[in-house]
């Protein structure tokens, strides 16, 4: 802009010269010049286009987004089928077994009951008893998204029913693992999970991650945490799982009733995080093994303590289950383990199926 206005001064005070006079110089403009105002009609134009796409999208996709609440909290169901299926998180629905169901749009509260949880997925589907006037979601394919793609994270922040964020896919590929629970039990570990910069707070949990076609490509499910600002959500910095991971398990169970196929490798023990003198946690100490599975035939055995897995240190066991989340069943892997008379050995196991 400047530098037309000022070619055209410039062309102007040469020919002027020109003429011998300066009285005839054209005046600076002061106007906006046309590019400029057609550039500015455009952004207005793509911003208004974009707008509607938001706006169509919210339509689309909301009647098809639900309120579970449970007598301990509320979070968000995604409608899954016309029979009145719905996904969600198992952390969600966590040991309720009937629930109530109302749609983000509004309504009456419909009585709904527990089908399924897998909570190594932290995937579970429940059942509308009445599914009358439901609209299923449509699920995309998780594996075409790209970085930077904008999505839309639809759900009830703390109950606040049929509410809306923005963002982007921050990044893809993601391992993340869920805080351990009583007794030192792992979290949830998600694997190939989304990344995303749209706010997530809790009632999020089950609610859907949207494209703009519309379609369903993750549940979101956690967002992290600043260890810095005393465990405070990290702002811009939420995961969900992939619309492929959650409709194969939201499958498997509304077929059979539960998951038969996990797709998630294991070791064939349980265990426990184990802490050193110093206070901080060491291994994973083995409590029982399943006889015949594949850490039973390498000869593991309750008492032993693993402490890393294909040269990864396992000092815990969100930090095994990590490592195990990128191995798949039939896999072998060299696990270091040291005995009750603190000799160490590193045997081969052959990775069995997490039992859903």
């Amino acid at each position: 802009m400047r530098m037309i206005v000022a070619g055209v001064c410039t062309a102007a005070l040469l020919i002027s010269g020109c003429s011998g006079s300066i009285s005839r110089a054209t005046p600076p403009v002061t106007t906006p010049a046309p590019a400029t105002t057609a550039a500015a009609t455009g952004a207005t134009t793509s911003a208004r286009a974009l707008e509607a796409e938001y706006e169509r999208v919210i339509q689309d996709v909301l009647p098809s987004i639900v309120q579970i609440t449970t007598k301990v909290g509320v979070g968000s169901g995604i409608v899954y089928d016309s029979a009145g299926h719905i996904v969600t998180n198992a952390h969600v629905v966590g040991e309720a077994t009937e629930m109530q169901v109302t749609l983000a749009t509004g309504g009456r509260a419909r009585p709904a009951r527990l089908v399924s949880s897998f909570p190594a997925g932290d995937l579970a589907v429940i059942k509308v008893m009445d599914p009358s006037g439901l609209e299923p979601a449509r699920f995309g394919d998780s594996g075409k998204l790209r970085v930077g793609q904008i999505v839309l994270a639809m759900g009830n922040p703390l109950g606040l029913s049929g509410s809306v964020t923005n963002g982007i896919v921050s990044a893809l590929g993601r391992t993340v693992t869920e805080p351990e629970g009583p007794g030192g039990a792992p979290g949830a570990t998600l694997t190939n999970a989304i990344q995303t910069s749209a706010a997530i707070n809790p009632g999020n949990s089950g609610g859907a991650l949207v494209d703009l076609s519309g379609q369903v490509i993750g549940i979101p499910t956690l967002a992290a945490v600043d260890p810095g600002l005393g465990g405070a959500a990290a702002p811009g910095i939420g995961f969900a799982i992939p619309s492929n991971t959650a409709t194969d398990i939201a499958a498997q169970i509304v077929k059979d009733g539960r998951v038969t196929n996990s797709r998630k490798a294991a070791l064939g023990i349980a265990g426990r995080t184990v802490i050193g003198p110093t206070g901080s946690s060491v291994g994973v100490g083995i409590v029982t093994v399943t006889r015949g599975g594949g850490a039973d035939q390498a000869g593991i055995a309750p008492g032993d303590v693993i402490i890393s897995v294909n040269g990864t240190a396992t000092p815990s066991m969100s930090a095994l289950s990590e490592v195990l989340a990128g191995l798949k069943p039939g896999d072998q892997a060299k696990v270091e383990v040291t005995k009750p008379d603190g000799t160490t050995s590193t045997v081969t196991v052959t990775l069995g199926e997490l039992d859903a």
